[in-house]
């Protein structure tokens, strides 16, 4: 393709020599990003679902489903493939020079363009006269990307070709669809929207929705509507499935330092660990077993719980005829930032949350129904909850305070019922009293270090308020307002209502939790995500109070919602993309401030090592790595491609030697036995740091090879500490 890039070369040296001007070099910035243009569109985003009807809000719907689908499934990966570099600009002499900041993405097809021509092709489906303005848009945001040396003429080009084609081939794909399967799963709603296209299609006769009403009436123990917000909620929940695997599959983040660590656990199958129960081991090898050691194998099961929890969630609430808060709080979900992380990012708290939220919804019928099976199977996921995370040993404590507040559920407490759930789920945990009993109790030591629990009791809000402010941030604070209110007003409701009891159940189930970690900042610092087992049951205890205000009139509710989903979703896209906010604010974030800060960047820092270990390599001994990071130590486990290749039984990697359990790597084989062999150090540090004295002691010598910057988009993401270690005592 020389021809090509001698074709692009010569129309970007054209454009550099021959249109620059003062004027356009004031203007072209403005088409290709300025800071006006991200309120301009919050503004006409609102005015179009506030203004525009039911024409606006598909037309923003699928503005929205385009503009960012394409950008992460098509062109995102598009740029990967063909891994074309950005063009260089020229001076006036034909000297190169770089015109636009570094980027860490590639120049073929240009995003901008594809972006601008794909909702020019939307907006012209939804409103014909839109192309007078949205055109000339295009083609000057096309031309400044040009102008200012971030694409290549074909970049361009390839951009719009693009775009125009995917977002109408979008939009009729979905209208066939919607034609075919509204018909037959939404009758009613279809019945008033035969199309998505053309809206002015006037209405089916009603004996159409009659016999699909009668279709609908008996395949399933509900009226017609709340059948279609059921399938609703099915089709959401599949198509977040689905979305959150193929954001996997773009390889956009790598492993965090927890993920990693806890890979390296995956190839060592044990009964419990030093600091975590054993199932995420289990989970990781079970994904990794399906898909091989790739990240995508790592985190598979964090969507997939995250589609169970929203799938059990919806069924419990339809069967309390609560149907469309259903639906409504597997939306509110994916708009919750803690929860959408926990979709993508395989956590223990994903395992705790799925295991929580089912033991609550078998307890609710065990209670109900008085059947001895349903408490069996909460006994199951309570210890299933417990082979995940330590925190649900707290939820017996939440049933208590529910039968202390419910004096009609106390009955259970007279019959075999909870002390079966107790005696399963007690049976479940056998694995972590049994390797703890051969390990010395580690683990009870390190959660009372970690709780500092020897730590004298000095009563102070600084954390509580930093604790505060996390929560209203990583779960709306639309939601977190919502929650409160809430959790106090349904209190007021009359006792000899049943959803009353299912209130207190829900929180009772929630609300000790949050409120147990909130006291408990008053001692020390607690992370935002421990109280994640809470969220579900606060946040079905919020979707049932506010329905029925909905239902008693109340039409704020409607308001507040949509201003919480659009907060909400917009926060969710831009966690999960960062770079999206230094296009918008035309500046990148500070390393520091960056979300994403621990699950980039990690390739290069491997590749840092790796050079730094070639280089002592050429002495002719053998040459390991040891970290001073237990997460470290996980990251180039993996991302080391010669390491990954020895793990469990040939390990290249480890973490440094001590005299006491540190982390999971003490209770392994360490580089005691490699004799005269030489090691990198890696020390992960903003300054330089001498090396520890007990690594001194086991090497001849050790030498400084200073720090290396690890850049990600032009940025410093993380500083290494390179030791050469030679001769292993």
């Amino acid at each position: 393709m020389l021809w090509l890039q001698s074709l692009d070369l010569s129309l970007v040296r054209f454009v550099w020599e021959k249109l620059h001007n003062p004027f356009l070099d004031r203007l072209m910035p403005l088409f290709s990003g300025n800071s006006l243009f991200l309120p301009a569109v919050a503004s006409g985003a609102v005015w179009l679902a506030w203004k525009g009807g039911l024409r606006g809000r598909l037309c923003l719907f699928m503005l929205a489903l385009v503009v960012l689908g394409g950008d992460t499934f098509i062109c995102g990966p598009l740029k990967q493939t063909i891994a074309r570099p950005r063009p260089p600009g020229f001076e006036a002499n034909g000297d190169y020079k770089t015109t636009v900041e570094p980027s860490s993405s590639h120049s073929l097809p240009s995003s901008h363009a594809a972006n601008w021509f794909a909702a020019t092709a939307i907006s012209f489906l939804y409103y014909r006269r839109s192309w007078r303005f949205m055109l000339p848009m295009a083609l000057a945001v096309g031309f400044s990307r040009v102008y200012k040396g971030a694409h290549y003429p074909t970049d361009i080009l390839a951009g719009a070709v693009l775009g125009a084609a995917y977002a109408p081939a979008t939009v009729w794909f979905l209208d066939a669809v919607w034609q075919k399967a509204g018909r037959l799963w939404f009758p009613l709603w279809w019945n008033r929207l035969p199309s998505l296209i053309n809206l002015n299609r006037s209405p089916l006769p009603p004996t159409t929705v009659a016999g699909a009403e009668q279709q609908g009436a008996s395949s399933a123990k509900l009226s017609l509507a709340d059948t279609q917000w059921l399938r609703l909620g099915y089709v959401l929940i599949a198509l977040l499935l689905l979305c959150h695997l193929l954001y996997l599959a773009s390889g956009r983040i790598e492993l965090g330092i927890d993920e990693a660590y806890q890979w390296v656990w995956s190839k060592h199958l044990a009964l419990s660990y030093y600091s975590k129960p054993p199932l995420i081991a289990y989970a990781q090898r079970l994904g990794t077993s399906i898909f091989g050691d790739t990240a995508f194998g790592v985190r598979f099961f964090s969507p997939i719980s995250a589609a169970l929890v929203s799938w059990l969630l919806l069924r419990f609430l339809a069967r309390q005829g609560c149907v469309r808060a259903g639906f409504w709080l597997v939306l509110i979900s994916a708009a919750t930032p803690l929860l959408a992380v926990g979709a993508t990012v395989l956590t223990v708290d994903c395992l705790l949350v799925l295991f929580w939220t089912a033991a609550m919804i078998s307890g609710w019928q065990a209670v109900q129904q008085n059947s001895t099976r349903a408490w069996l199977w909460t006994g199951l996921w309570l210890g299933l909850g417990c082979l995940s995370k330590y925190t649900a040993l707290l939820q017996p404590l939440c049933w208590a305070i529910f039968f202390g507040f419910c004096r009609s559920s106390r009955i259970h407490l007279r019959r075999p019922g909870p002390y079966l759930a107790l005696g399963v789920a007690l049976l479940c945990t056998l694995p972590i009293w049994i390797w703890n009993a051969q390990h010395g109790w580690i683990t009870l030591s390190h959660v009372a270090t970690n709780a500092r629990v020897d730590r004298p009791w000095k009563p102070s809000l600084s954390y509580l308020s930093d604790f505060l402010i996390s929560e209203v941030g990583l779960l709306n604070p639309v939601f977190f307002v919502a929650i409160l209110w809430a959790a106090v007003a349904f209190w007021r409701t009359p006792k000899d209502l049943a959803s009353r009891t299912l209130c207190l159940y829900l929180f009772s189930m929630g609300a000790p939790l949050f409120l147990g970690y909130s006291l408990y900042t008053l001692h020390s610092k607690v992370q935002p995500n421990w109280i994640a087992a809470s969220i579900t049951p606060l946040f079905c205890l919020m979707a049932i109070y506010w329905e029925s205000r909905f239902r008693a009139g109340v039409s704020a509710v409607k308001v507040w919602m949509t201003i919480g989903l659009s907060l909400g979703l917009v926060a969710v896209v831009l966690v999960h993309d960062t770079n999206l906010i230094g296009k918008i604010a035309r500046r990148p974030l500070p390393p520091e401030k960056d979300p994403l800060r621990q699950v980039r960047a990690w390739v290069d820092t491997a590749e840092a090592v790796r050079a730094a270990r070639l280089s002592l390599l050429a002495e002719g001994r053998p040459v390991f790595i040891i970290c001073g990071h237990y997460g470290v130590t996980g990251e180039l486990s993996f991302y080391l491609p010669e390491a990954k290749a020895g793990v469990p039984d040939h390990p290249l990697v480890y973490y440094q030697s001590s005299e006491s359990p540190m982390n999971q790597f003490f209770f392994w084989p360490g580089y005691g036995g490699r004799n005269g062999e030489n090691a990198i150090y890696v020390l992960e540090t903003d300054t330089p740091q001498p090396p520890p004295q007990r690594l001194r002691r086991e090497f001849a010598s050790i030498k400084d090879t200073g720090l290396r910057e690890i850049l990600y988009g032009g940025r410093v993401f993380r500083r290494l500490q390179l030791f050469e270690c030679r001769e292993l005592q």
